[in-house]
């Protein structure tokens, strides 16, 4: 398995010692210290583990870091953990178990978590999303909402992948440092490519509060990889997908403009707007919040809506 490292010195030790004590013990680890500034990699060398494997990196981005594990990995299933996530005992043994049953030919399964610090189950989410339990493979009946569901549910700490697949896929997304949504660009791909398998059981603890990606920030993300070089993904995908790929995208998109207008930045709202959207887009959730505030106007309105909501706290 692998472990991305990059300032989480105070977590790596609980992340570690999650994989020390699975019930399942053929496993090699290999942490990739991406750059570190703080003793994180100091941590993970008290481990006299034969199994561990320390290696390191000028700071890439953990698509890259992620990445590099792959490829230093030797078997040919990889699990993937962060380092300020942890797992149940079971979740190796659970995953190799599965794969068995589910067959050569499913790429990856993907388990439900427990996210802190609120200590819920995301199990109600995927019922209410429609995720399934099983095996699955994306067809052209797939919904859009189905689809930008089971890409936001998949996660590196929660899903096993086939090394053979993300070879061929070309692995995490990691140019220009991207720091956001570098894995569902992996997810994405797969889907589309792939048969996965879903089970709801939580066998994941998530720790939101740990991670300085999944907080909201005090300003707009960045735009997705898939928007902003959405190139490869179309030109890979399956004739049969590619008006679902084009759905997808749009939603997405919309979902980014209205968050952008929000900000203020209604001309990058208006761009993706134009880039992806179409009229008879305005099914998807956030099309029409997107269409405003891909306006002058409705970036003023965003303004003063955020303005009070910041003043009422």
């Amino acid at each position: 398995m692998i472990v991305p490292l990059y300032n989480k010195a105070r977590y790596v030790e609980r992340c570690l010692e999650s994989i020390f004590s699975q019930s399942f013990v053929d496993f090699e680890i290999i942490v990739v210290d991406d750059g570190s500034t703080d003793d994180g990699a100091e941590r993970v060398r008290r481990y006299r583990d034969q199994r561990l494997r320390l290696l390191s990196q000028a700071n890439s981005g953990p698509g890259s870091a992620r990445n590099r594990g792959a490829r230093a990995a030797e078997g040919s299933v990889l699990a993937f953990l962060d380092a300020d996530d942890a797992w149940d005992p079971d979740y190796l043994a659970e995953s190799v178990r599965r794969l068995d049953a589910c067959g050569q030919d499913v790429a990856s399964i993907t388990w439900g978590m427990v996210e802190y610090p609120q200590g819920l189950s995301t199990e109600a989410r995927w019922r209410i999303r429609g995720i399934p339990e099983g095996v699955y493979q994306v067809t052209r009946t797939t919904s859009v909402s189905l689809l930008v569901s089971m890409v936001a549910e998949m996660a590196p700490s929660s899903t096993v992948v086939r090394k053979g697949v993300l070879e061929q896929l070309g692995g995490f997304y990691e140019r220009n440092r991207c720091l956001y949504s570098e894995d569902a660009w992996l997810w994405l791909k797969i889907l589309l490519h792939h048969r996965v398998a879903f089970f709801a059981r939580p066998l994941v603890r998530k720790y939101n509060d740990a991670s300085e990606l999944s907080r909201n920030l005090a300003a707009v993300r960045p735009i997705e990889p898939f928007l902003v070089e959405p190139e490869e993904i179309e030109d890979e995908c399956p004739s049969h997908l590619a008006e679902l790929l084009r759905g997808f995208l749009a939603a997405r998109a919309a979902k980014t403009a209205t968050v952008y207008g929000y900000w203020g930045r209604w001309r990058e709202a208006r761009s993706l707007m134009k880039r992806f959207c179409r009229l008879q887009d305005w099914r998807h959730p956030y099309f029409l919040t997107g269409l405003a505030a891909s306006t002058r106007l409705g970036a003023r309105v965003a303004s003063v809506i955020r303005v009070a909501r910041y003043l009422l706290r």
